[in-house]
């Protein structure tokens, strides 16, 4: 194989949050196919995530979400192990991604929710089939869905993270 490309190596490090060198050992296991080496490192990633699911997660951030018009607005709990993780810029955006999604899906409650697989108070499910979930595509980029959000905030900060309590608020509605 022909030398391997930096930008290469910058670029599925920064998507994925493995290791440099697993990153250049899977580029060089894939013969510098990008694509191939993506796959595979996400995939490696979220079977380390799978295996977080059950460690304790008493910190976190309560983020908010206030449509351009004003009239719609939710507000959600997303909870990690330290603060550390809680301060990250990956855990800002998933937390406003998810305070925009549940926006936008109007879900009654936390109840709902659960019976609709959206949240697991114990974790993530291994297989979330319901639409109006975590399986959801993002209303800001249909390729993602919300589980996969979590997933790689997972894979790259190391810790567990889940989706806790959240409300959703809609001028002159109860």
């Amino acid at each position: 194989m022909s030398k391997l490309n930096v930008e290469q190596l910058k670029n599925l490090r920064e998507q994925t949050g493995a290791p440099i060198m697993r990153v250049k050992q899977v580029l060089e296991e894939q013969n510098g196919d990008e694509n191939k080496a993506l796959a595979i490192l996400r995939k490696e990633g979220f079977e380390k995530a799978a295996k977080r699911t059950d460690r304790a997660t008493s910190q976190g951030k309560v983020f908010s979400y206030l449509h351009h018009s004003g009239k719609i607005g939710s507000m959600v709990e997303i909870l990690c192990e330290t603060d550390f993780v809680a301060r990250n810029e990956l855990f800002d955006e998933l937390g406003k991604n998810v305070a925009m999604q549940i926006a936008a899906m109007n879900p009654k409650d936390i109840e709902e929710l659960e019976k609709q697989d959206f949240i697991n108070p114990t974790g993530l499910q291994a297989s979330l089939i319901n639409p109006t979930g975590l399986q959801a595509s993002l209303i800001k980029d249909s390729s993602k869905k919300i589980e996969d959000l979590v997933k790689e905030v997972i894979a790259k900060t190391g810790e567990n993270v889940q989706i806790g309590k959240f409300a959703r608020f809609e001028l002159g509605k109860e």
